[in-house]
């Protein structure tokens, strides 16, 4: 993703749910970035621009067993 991007989502994600998220580019990858609190990954935001009229972001978090 291109900085811009990283940086809207990053405002946005501050915003919406916690003021200490950063979103970071994806090392070799240009359709996502990674969301972390901290040193903690939280998960994947993925680019989906497949319909050029209507671009947007999926964020991908997996929840593992022993978290809960």
């Amino acid at each position: 993703m291109k900085p811009e991007e990283i940086r809207k989502l990053e405002a946005y994600f501050k915003r919406v749910l916690n003021p200490e998220l950063q979103v970071r580019a994806r090392p070799r990858k240009d359709d996502s970035a990674e969301l972390y609190l901290g040193d903690e990954f939280l998960g994947v935001i993925y680019k989906d621009d497949e319909d050029a009229d209507d671009l947007s972001y999926n964020f991908s978090m997996a929840i593992l067993d022993v978290d809960l």
